[in-house]
């Protein structure tokens, strides 16, 4: 069974119709997005001209019985700690966001699908490949 968590870029390409995203999507039987990730998304779409499809469209998505919205909580601010400290000893910091959404997907036990390539500096961060 496939199970993700999707960087904000992730769902971007889907919504581009990026066939990886998409194939990605339409293969994978759990999709977890956490509030950070709904957060980064919500601020986009604040600053562009299409905001109420945007929302709407990202509303039908979060209605998806696959797809589970997450929290943060105690345990995974215990993992952003550790990433932020590990990263920091190798001199690799990488963005507040992405230390949350890092901390989530191990918290979680699931693979991170991105785009960015600054996650594979994560020690015990699993990261989606595609098909």
């Amino acid at each position: 069974m496939k199970r993700i968590l999707i960087d904000t870029n992730a769902y971007a390409a889907f919504k581009n119709n990026d066939a990886e995203a998409v194939n990605t999507f339409k293969t994978t039987e759990y999709i977890g997005i956490n509030i950070v990730v709904l957060g980064e998304l919500l601020s986009g779409f604040l600053g562009g001209t299409k905001e109420s499809i945007n929302r709407k469209e990202l509303e039908q998505f979060l209605d998806s019985p696959r797809v589970n919205l997450l929290p943060l909580d105690e345990e995974t601010a215990e993992f952003y700690a550790r990433i932020y400290w590990d990263l920091k000893k190798k001199g690799k910091p990488i963005p507040t966001n992405d230390l949350w959404i890092a901390a989530s997907a191990i918290r979680q036990g699931l693979a991170l699908f991105t785009y960015d390539e600054h996650f594979a500096d994560i020690a015990g961060l699993i990261l989606h490949k595609a098909d």
